[in-house]
């Protein structure tokens, strides 16, 4: 079913979904005032889940001790916050455009049909466009790659401002192929500045685990309350929020000029972009631990955008109203709780990221089940609006499960890769990784009509618990790889003992 077609006896999915940005967008916007005692009651839901949240987060970060947290430098520290420091401005200049985008669009005139062909062209623009543009990075460096960002998301923003179609839709494009480079240059160039630099390997879980909380928590909620701020309150119009992400990533821009140095994956002369691609490629298909990182962020990615546009049916099946930017406020909090959460444990020696990571895809799966045994457990209210339903409530208690699993996720996710992808084509392979997800993106966002909420969901947490069993599969093999490792240098010393004795 295509994005012209409707569907008279399924809820309408696209819209909640054209809100959503680069990983989350708020959802749909309110169509009706809710009554007073609703509003209040789902509200103070919210709030509390908010509090709580919160008040976990406060309690893991004052409760750390010595063993969970990193004895660190005075140089990496300012390495580190110059980093976050970019890094918060990139995601605020991302985060900001969020919300608005379906809404400028409707606000132009055009219809579900249109606005669809404008998101599979974004998404469709970073599988091809970004691709490309993201492996050059290992070529023409990294830090020319992030400024790239910069110009193209700026030039994205630019686009915003004209009615016409064939502009936004180029704006849609460039957009595409900046989300290529955030996902893949600024973290090349991080992971190969830090060694360059000689910081100890165990210091980079800490900036990724800090860029998650900061970049994709805490940066999330002020950037939606600043966008609110601009078209609600100063009543700026829904270009504002674009205008002023430009000029977020532009100070972002100068300080990356200002302050980074240029680093490479592989600059030889020699090697043309289609090489470059076939090295990759053989790097993914040679070596399994590769493989499976792939495999595992593309099930878990695909699962997360799908959740990102079906999270709002899912609360209000009968059209309730729900406090989105309430619930979107809750569910970065415990994302913010997730990367806190994962800081402890990259801290210490013990469990390893491959190995508490199998438990994460577990609880994930889990949590997403929820919808579905809702619908079988508890009975369904048939009556159209009010407010949050109790199977409602139980499922938002699930979602906030999944969002925590999130928070977990990209930092360990982020410190694997930096483990196992060479660093001569880490820009290439990470770009190589988005393909399948961007495809998955496409295929679902065409077809979001196709099939009920529930067999998404439950489609969902299979993937995840493919995940799991991948997990398992990686644990296995780096376990094996360190054992042989430690046989050879073994060996190798029972060698030189008889030359040294002689």
């Amino acid at each position: 079913m295509s994005f012209r077609e409707e569907s008279d006896d399924r809820r309408d999915l696209k819209k909640p979904f054209l809100h959503t940005g680069s990983w989350y967008r708020m959802g749909s916007r309110q169509s009706s005032m809710m009554s007073s005692s609703q509003a209040i009651r789902d509200r103070s839901i919210s709030v509390l889940a908010c509090v709580l949240i919160i008040a976990l987060v406060a309690a893991l970060e004052l409760s750390k001790n010595n063993k969970d947290r990193i004895n660190t430098s005075q140089p990496f520290n300012s390495f580190k916050n110059n980093y976050l420091l970019v890094y918060s401005l990139m995601m605020a200049g991302d985060w900001l455009q969020g919300p608005y985008v379906y809404y400028l669009y409707s606000q132009y005139g055009y219809g579900k049909g249109e606005i669809g062909q404008l998101f599979i062209a974004g998404f469709g623009s970073s599988m091809l466009f970004g691709t490309i543009v993201g492996s050059l990075a290992d070529k023409q460096g990294r830090k020319r790659a992030s400024v790239t960002y910069c110009i193209t998301y700026i030039l994205s923003c630019a686009t915003k401002h004209s009615p016409l179609y064939k502009v936004l839709m180029l704006g849609r494009v460039l957009g595409g192929i900046a989300t290529s480079l955030l996902c893949s240059a600024f973290e090349s160039w991080l992971v190969a500045e830090h060694f360059k630099r000689g910081f100890d390997q165990q210091w980079l879980s800490l900036t990724f685990s800090k860029a998650i909380f900061l970049g994709n928590g805490l940066v999330a909620i002020v950037a939606g309350l600043f966008g609110n701020l601009l078209v609600d309150s100063l009543n700026l119009g829904p270009v504002a929020p674009f205008d002023a992400a430009a000029c977020f990533l532009a100070i972002g821009m100068a300080i990356i000029l200002s302050s980074w140095t240029e680093n490479y994956g592989d600059s030889s002369e020699n090697k043309d972009l289609l090489t470059q691609f076939k090295g990759a490629a053989v790097a993914i298909a040679s070596d399994e631990k590769i493989a499976l990182l792939g495999a595992i962020q593309s099930l878990f990615e695909g699962s997360m955008y799908t959740f990102v546009f079906l999270w709002t049916p899912a609360l209000s099946p009968n059209e309730e109203d729900i406090p989105h930017g309430f619930i979107f406020a809750t569910f970065m909090l415990a994302s913010m709780l997730g990367s806190s959460f994962a800081s402890r444990l990259m801290a210490r020696s013990s469990p390893k990221v491959e190995s508490y990571m199998q438990i994460v895809f577990v609880v994930s799966a889990g949590s997403l089940l929820l919808p579905i045994l809702t619908t079988f457990m508890v009975a369904p209210s048939t009556a159209k609006g009010g407010g949050i339903s109790f199977s409602g409530c139980i499922q938002l208690l699930g979602f906030c499960t999944f969002e925590a699993c999130v928070g977990i996720f990209w930092p360990s996710i982020m410190k694997m890769r930096a483990q196992y992808i060479p660093e001569e084509a880490r820009s290439t392979i990470m770009n190589f990784f988005r393909i399948p997800l961007n495809i998955f993106v496409c295929v679902v966002l065409y077809n979001v009509n196709a099939f009920p909420i529930t067999v998404m969901f439950g489609m969902c947490s299979i993937f995840l618990f493919v995940a799991s069993i991948l997990q398992r599969r990686l644990l296995a093999i780096s376990d094996k790889t360190k054992t042989e490792d430690w046989t050879a240098l073994k060996d190798k010393d029972a060698e030189a003992e008889p030359l040294n004795d002689a």
